[in-house]
């Protein structure tokens, strides 16, 4: 199975750092911003995972909830989440998958095995309420997140669901949009 912008996000129950988890009863009515990293302790993934934390108020701020995902277990991620906060300056509060089996991973074609065959690539889902991927990126293993990118896209999807308008290039809010033709000047 192919995941393509526009269908549902597939659903699953799986264990994390904050409880088990149903998927889709944890997107609720909010936007997700659904993630994976290759493995816990690593330098990259720790300051990504900082650097969702420390932005958890814009991610809020857009009714959007983080929930990252690794191959790694509960376990490892809890001791891991104690490093992030002491190397990052931040209390990490958002729930981490633990996916040990990769069934997620693979459900979320998050193995390359180019990269490696049991750890996930650097993956980004942006899922809206209704459930449907509206976005999806993947970064090589040695690459971190462009987390102004991430919280970009997000804005340009919300204002274009609320105004049926586009954005243009490098758009930022507050910038011109663009009205497509099939909009009434009416």
């Amino acid at each position: 199975m192919s995941l393509r912008i526009g269908q549902i996000a597939p659903n699953f129950k799986a264990d994390t750092t904050n409880g088990p988890i149903d998927f889709h009863e944890f997107i609720g009515t909010s936007w997700v911003f659904f993630f994976s990293h290759p493995a816990d302790f690593t330098p990259v993934c720790t300051t990504e995972m900082g650097r969702t934390s420390q932005l958890d108020a814009e991610f809020k701020k857009r009714n959007v909830k983080s929930v990252g995902l690794s191959t790694d277990t509960v376990d490892e991620h809890n001791k891991w989440i104690a490093d992030v906060n002491d190397t990052q300056h931040t209390t990490l509060q958002f729930p981490i998958i633990a996916d040990p089996d990769l069934k997620i991973s693979r459900l979320y074609e998050m193995i390359h095995p180019s990269e490696s065959e049991t750890a996930a690539v650097r993956s980004v889902f942006i899922i809206d309420p209704d459930k449907k991927i509206r976005l999806t990126m993947t970064y090589p293993v040695a690459v971190g997140r462009n987390f102004d990118e991430i919280l970009r896209v997000i804005d340009a999807l919300q204002t274009g669901d609320k105004a049926s308008i586009a954005t243009p290039a490098d758009w930022r809010p507050g910038d011109k949009v663009i009205i497509p033709p099939s909009i009434s000047n009416e």
